[in-house]
């Protein structure tokens, strides 16, 4: 009897503290989907989630998932790869993910740590271990031509099959060009199987050229046999980045008389929506709906850089069979969501320790500062339940819901046992965590920020109440942790 009300008590609580009561499936959703780090987005559901990854900037890429597209936002953003390479550690961009024969790829480019900024960015190629979008993620090759100019340069590269065959689509110079659409045959889907690549189209249009003379970000969208190539065009640092459509009309794909350049933009700015581009594609849930993914600027001088937003919309098809994206809709806007979400948009998430299967907790839900971090027996409470809130960084601070206080490392010690705890937010690297993903199955590490160390559960221990502390990584369970909404 007391149990049942303890266990009502604890229902009634949850309904009465924000954030900590049962989610319910999300209806609408509002963009931005990303507001930190927006730019260049690539947006897939897979198996009941929307998996999303943007240009960093850093030499880490991260993406966020979620089970619908209003969770997004707060989403927490889990490493899946960095590299400290001196050829290609530095300056990630437009990264995509793309399933062949049950593994994924995730294409992006990088450049040389130290070499001036875009001359050295080329293309390369990683490879999932199994079939979970999260990885873990192996290096697999650079992606580059003989023939591109400035040493390879290549950029925005997305695969693309036709006629059964695999192809590379990209941005890039070939013998004194502007920067051009370009295209190469493959072997698998890292490997070209020529070094040649061919330019299938140029900024030759009025509206190509505003700011800047570009082609670049093609993203192939089939579909009723027809293929068509979605790029953005004109400087991606001004108000009028935008996208253009190439229709494929039969022959050689390698052949620019094989694609044929609709005359007019098919999405660009409208209202306060400044430089709408870089755009993927995603269906709904259910398969009954076609969306589009970009970014956009809420000014017109919102640049090319972090000031982009990640946005989604639903887009539709003409008679004679063309995509027709509409107009891009202003951030704040309440939109539908995707037939087929039924999932719940998680409120935070509980943190399982992979050995003991228990909860990271704030002891008794105490409020002060210098309270201690444990593991428990989950209990749903909503001081074992927390926010995980990105820094735009590559990091994140975990806020416990009951408290509002975040983790913290002890007097921002750095020696191995130093106490995990909670603390008022002193916006400081002691207390941003990476969360880097380790292993399949969802479990993930805590790396401190200022340290590099990671958060692990006293000598392995399973009881309740064993301590959470800083710790060298040592690649045991005690220092795993799994993500789980609620």
């Amino acid at each position: 009897m007391i149990s049942r009300v303890l266990a009502a008590l604890a229902l009634l609580f949850s309904a009465l503290v924000p954030g900590t009561g049962p989610a319910s499936a999300a209806t609408s959703y509002t963009n931005p989907l990303k507001s930190q780090k927006g730019a260049d987005p690539w947006l897939t559901y897979y198996d009941g989630n929307y998996y999303l990854i943007n240009t960093t900037f850093t030499n880490t890429l991260v993406i966020r998932k979620s089970p619908t597209l209003q969770g997004l936002p707060t989403a927490p953003s889990v490493q899946v790869w960095q590299d400290t390479t001196a050829s290609r550690g530095t300056n990630f961009w437009a990264p995509e993910m793309h399933m062949f024969n049950g593994r994924w790829y995730i294409y992006y480019s990088a450049g040389a740590v130290g070499a001036a900024c875009c001359d050295s960015q080329r293309t390369h190629v990683l490879e999932s271990a199994g079939s979970d979008p999260l990885g873990p993620y192996t290096y697999r090759n650079m992606l580059t031509g003989s023939n591109l100019s400035t040493g390879g340069w290549l950029i925005d590269a997305s695969p693309m099959t036709l006629n059964g065959s695999l192809y590379l689509l990209g941005s890039g110079f070939i013998g004194g060009s502007t920067q051009s659409l370009v295209i190469a045959p493959m072997s698998n889907p890292y490997t070209l199987s020529s070094s040649t690549f061919s330019r299938i189209s140029s900024p030759t249009h009025s509206w190509e050229t505003q700011g800047g003379t570009v082609n670049e970000a093609p993203v192939a969208l089939q579909r009723g046999g027809r293929t068509f190539v979605i790029y953005s065009a004109s400087a991606c640092w001004g108000p009028d980045y935008k996208l253009g459509q190439l229709t494929y009309n039969g022959g050689d794909p390698l052949g620019a008389s094989s694609w044929v350049k609709k005359a007019t933009p098919v999405f660009q700015r409208s209202g306060t929506v400044y430089g709408p581009g870089h755009n993927g594609f995603f269906t709904s849930p259910n398969g009954s709906e076609n969306w589009i993914v970009y970014h956009a600027n809420s000014s017109s001088s919102g640049g090319c850089d972090n000031n982009r937003t990640t946005r989604a919309q639903r887009f539709t098809w003409n008679s004679d069979g063309t995509p027709n994206f509409g107009t891009p809709v202003a951030t704040g806007t309440s939109l539908p969501a995707p037939a087929g979400e039924t999932a719940a948009t998680p409120a935070a998430y509980t943190l399982v320790n992979r050995n003991s299967g228990k909860c990271l907790d704030v002891a008794g839900g105490a409020t002060a500062d210098g309270a201690n971090i444990q593991q428990w027996t989950c209990n749903s409470g909503a001081n074992q339940r927390w926010r995980i809130e990105d820094q735009a960084d590559d990091t994140s601070r975990l806020v416990n819901v009951a408290t509002g206080k975040v983790a913290d490392v002890a007097n921002c010690a750095s020696a191995d046992g130093t106490d995990i705890r909670q603390w008022s937010w002193l916006n400081n690297t002691c207390q941003r965590f990476r969360l880097v993903y380790t292993a399949t199955g969802g479990w993930v590490r805590l790396v401190n920020a200022a340290t590099g160390k990671v958060a692990d559960v006293a000598n392995c221990g399973t009881a309740d109440g064993t301590d959470v502390r800083l710790w060298s990584w040592l690649n045991n369970n005690c220092q795993q942790w799994s993500l789980r909404p609620v």
